[in-house]
């Protein structure tokens, strides 16, 4: 076969492939491959028609900006087409854009670029007539979108009525789920025994997409502003600042991380931050766009068919990548719950080499039909556990045959057992060695009792000497037994010394950290440190009714069940008393119990280094939740006041300063604290 007809043939092939990729992504929220994959297939076209003129056809995607409509909804047309972006994939070609932008602008303009994170949500365009939300619409394939008008008046950011607007004022953003949100979602999913959500992106699009608009207010979307479409009546532009700020006097929320620099160094640098930082905010971001900030330059550029030529797309590596499954797996946690986890051919992905990733559940595993030999998606968000998101199917082995969920734990050989109703699996053997261990690692992990010295292997061969059965063992063990156990050169006793110490000074352990360690379901350090609080002791928390509890702002029925159930187990009390008899603090609460909520409702920021005041910025932040407050990364139009330590950022203060938000140091805090006011 010739060169031509390879071109011919292989760009045949990719068209095919992207178009069927953009309907899923698109029109069914159910993506067929990862991300880096279908920009690798989009790519690759790119470069055949680029090189080959002759075969770009009409309909090629990489002319075409997302998908057809859903005919489930009405259309809309956009009077602005809404445009995709330019990807840069890295550093290279972000810079060769940059070129390329300057050289048509001329060298002797002056540049400014404005820098946004790229939200990893669904594109809408919301119109204004007079004032009032009028009609709003998905992006859809840029010329004709989906009428979501509905839908869009139940998210709570985006305001029904917008006074002194122009005439007409259309405004473009994205709408996402809170990540917080997410999880919320996906425990309400597992409580009721349904499968969990895939990620926020695709939940946030299918909530947005949805015919009766008291689901999607259910699903408690959120929006970011950022940029205009049509416009009629309204004060003339000319910079991407006055566009913002335009958006935020007339009440549309504005995602505080922009900023503008004129150095293109600094837009690398902040392709870096946040690179490194990107799981930080509470919403999914890929990547950072970039802009040309001077409206006047970009109508200069211009743009492509399907792109503007003033804008580009920094998209962070890919956190999803396709490898082999080799086998699977079951765990037993210390509840008992067994978790299948898929074994696979390492594949660096998010940062990090991944060789495991987990599975969820039985009916996880069957609704995904995910099978030893499949190449399977793999994702990783951050620090979270990587999961498998599911099988390329096309490359399936013609022999494979589905996975049976195991009989016997394969711990301790007793049986595995389900519940009518539950999701999970579990071995109920109190005394299997899996359940044992894992237990006494959560204990002594960082977020619980934070035991030094205590990790999984020893934890282990405590275990395998018969020296623990609990948590309440740790605390009764001997320096003779340590070394038995974990000292093969008997000169060498440091290791023990120094594990007896840690075991020790655990015993003064805060009591919101032992109720994380003892492992109560459903119980977070924020609801942990609720309970304390409240009651002050093990003991009170014990006896306390479901009602007194379910009371607590921040902690509700479902939580409260989980607590009384806990000490209503006699296993359970036995242990509480075993830490008792060992000398375990039952009652060491930090910070006041009952502190009055003055400030309940409101947000207050901190920033800078707080060392030399009578707290940390984290226990500062504590103190805020203490009293009702929230704490949040930063500062907005909501924001109620900015506690400012040493070396504060400069983008929070000047943030504050442009929306009047008060800024507080030590004097005022502690007034603040005492009073709830800002004096």
């Amino acid at each position: 076969m010739s060169e031509s007809d390879s071109d011919h043939d292989r760009a045949a092939e990719l068209r095919a492939q992207v178009a069927a990729h953009n309907e899923a992504y698109h029109g069914r929220d159910r993506p067929s491959v990862p991300d880096s994959t279908y920009d690798e297939l989009l790519r690759e076209l790119k470069e055949i028609e680029t090189r080959r003129p002759d075969l770009v056809t009409v309909d090629s995607p990489t002319l075409a900006v997302g998908a057809t409509p859903n005919e489930l909804f009405s259309a809309v047309e956009h009077r602005v087409p809404m445009m995709s972006l330019d990807n840069a994939m890295d550093f290279g070609e972000l810079s060769a854009w940059h070129d390329r932008t300057i050289k048509s602008l001329g060298e002797t303009e002056t540049h400014a670029f404005v820098c946004e994170l790229k939200f990893d949500g669904l594109a809408v365009s919301v119109r204004y007539e007079n004032g009032d939300l009028a009609q709003a619409a998905t992006r859809g394939n840029g010329r004709t979108g989906e009428d979501v008008t509905l839908n869009v008046k139940t998210i709570k950011d985006i305001p029904h009525r917008i006074e002194n607007a122009p005439t007409v004022l259309e405004v473009r953003g994205e709408v996402y789920l809170p990540i917080s949100r997410f999880e919320e979602l996906n425990n309400e999913q597992l409580e009721k025994g349904d499968a969990p959500y895939a990620n926020p992106r695709n939940t946030a699009a299918g909530s947005l997409r949805q015919k009766d608009p008291s689901v999607t207010a259910s699903r408690k979307l959120a929006f970011w502003s950022y940029q205009l479409g049509e416009v009629v009546g309204g004060p003339k532009m000319e910079s991407s600042e006055q566009t913002f700020d335009l958006l935020e006097r007339l009440g549309l929320p504005v995602n505080p991380e922009l900023q503008q620099f004129s150095d293109f160094a600094e837009v690398r640098q902040f392709c870096e931050a946040w690179m490194a930082n990107r799981h930080s905010p509470d919403y999914e971001i890929d990547g950072v766009v970039i802009k040309i900030a001077d409206l006047a330059q970009r109508e200069i550029l211009g743009s492509t068919s399907r792109a503007p030529r003033w804008a580009i797309a920094f998209k962070f590596p890919p956190e999803e990548k396709t490898t082999r499954l080799t086998t699977i797996k079951v765990s037993i946690g210390r509840t008992g719950r067994a978790t299948p986890f898929a074994v696979l051919e390492p594949v660096f992905v998010g940062g990090s080499t991944v060789g495991m990733a987990t599975l969820h559940n039985e009916d996880q595993v069957s609704a995904k039909d995910v099978r030893p030999g499949d190449t399977v998606i793999v994702r990783k968000a951050g620090d979270v556990i990587p999961e498998v998101v599911g099988p390329v199917r096309a490359d399936r082995p013609a022999a494979s045959t589905p996975w049976e969920f195991p009989k016997v734990c394969p711990s301790c050989g007793e049986s595995l057992e389900r519940s009518q109703g539950d999701a999970n699996t579990y071995c109920v053997n109190r005394r299997c060695p899996a359940r044992i261990e894992t237990g006494i690692s959560h204990f002594a992990s960082r977020n619980a009792l934070d035991i030094e010295g205590l990790g999984e292997r020893t934890v282990r061969l405590l275990v395998e000497k018969g020296l623990v059965e609990d948590v309440g063992d740790l605390f009764a063990l001997t320096k003779q037994q340590l070394l038995e156990v974990l000292v093969s050169d008997s000169s060498n006793e440091t290791l023990v010394r120094n594990l007896l110490t840690a075991i020790n000074q655990a015993r003064e352990c805060p009591l919101a950290n032992l109720l994380i360690g003892l492992g109560v379901e459903h119980l977070g350090p924020s609801t942990a440190e609720l309970l304390a609080r409240r009651f002050g002791d093990i003991d009170t928390i014990s006896l306390a009714a479901v009602d007194d509890i379910a009371a607590i702002d921040g902690i509700g029925p479902v939580i409260a069940k989980s607590v009384t159930n806990f000490f209503a187990d006699d296993h359970h009390r036995a242990v509480v008393e075993k830490l008792r008899i060992n000398g375990v603090r039952l009652d060491l609460v930090e910070g006041e119990v009952d502190v009055p909520q003055i400030l309940a409702g409101r947000s207050i920021v901190v920033t800078g280094s707080l060392e030399g005041w009578f707290i940390t910025r984290e226990e500062a932040k504590q103190a805020i939740v203490a009293r009702g407050g929230k704490s949040p990364g930063s500062v907005s139009k909501n924001t109620y006041a900015l506690v400012v330590g040493a070396e504060a950022g400069e983008t929070k203060l000047n943030k504050a300063s442009d929306l009047g938000v008060p800024i507080l140091g030590e004097p005022e805090f502690r007034q603040l604290l005492e009073t709830g006011q800002v004096l």
